[in-house]
């Protein structure tokens, strides 16, 4: 039996790969590390926002940010270190995926790394509206072909 989604109505044409992209990142929804994600005030009609994720322990090195697809992917793997004694390990440094969905339009502007955050700027330039008329195909008076 076929599955039925709110985005399968016959009217939401080509939301599809949208559709798997929210199983995806359902998917993966841990919460480690934490994160945060804050909009930003800013000139003109541009949205900004700002993501920030807790990544004390980690440098830059050990940090991967991939911008792809409507999807943005912080990856992070802690380099090996030698084996350590712990009387107590509350700080995790264990290796993370986390994914962040992108609206269409949206572009990352750039990421930052200090006192244990990483900060990623995100930012929706104003989309311009344009209308436009759509020229309808007919049969020729004339021959009664079709024109292509």
């Amino acid at each position: 039996m076929p599955r039925l989604s709110l985005l399968s109505a016959p009217f939401l044409l080509g939301f599809d790969a949208f559709e798997e992209r929210i199983e995806r990142l359902a998917k993966a929804a841990d919460g480690y590390p934490p994160y945060n994600i804050e909009r930003l005030p800013g000139a003109g009609s541009a949205e900004h926002y700002r993501i920030a994720i807790a990544v004390a322990g980690f440098s830059p090195a050990d940090l991967e940010i991939i911008s792809e697809d409507n999807q943005l992917v912080v990856r992070g793997r802690n380099a090996e270190e030698e084996p350590r004694e712990f009387l107590h390990r509350g700080i995790a440094t264990r290796q993370f995926q986390r994914s962040f969905l992108l609206a269409d339009g949206m572009q990352v502007m750039g990421a930052d790394l200090r006192d244990g955050m990483l900060m990623i700027d995100v930012e929706r330039p104003e989309a311009k509206r344009a209308a436009r008329r759509i020229e309808i195909r007919g049969p020729q008076a004339s021959n009664g072909q079709v024109k292509k």
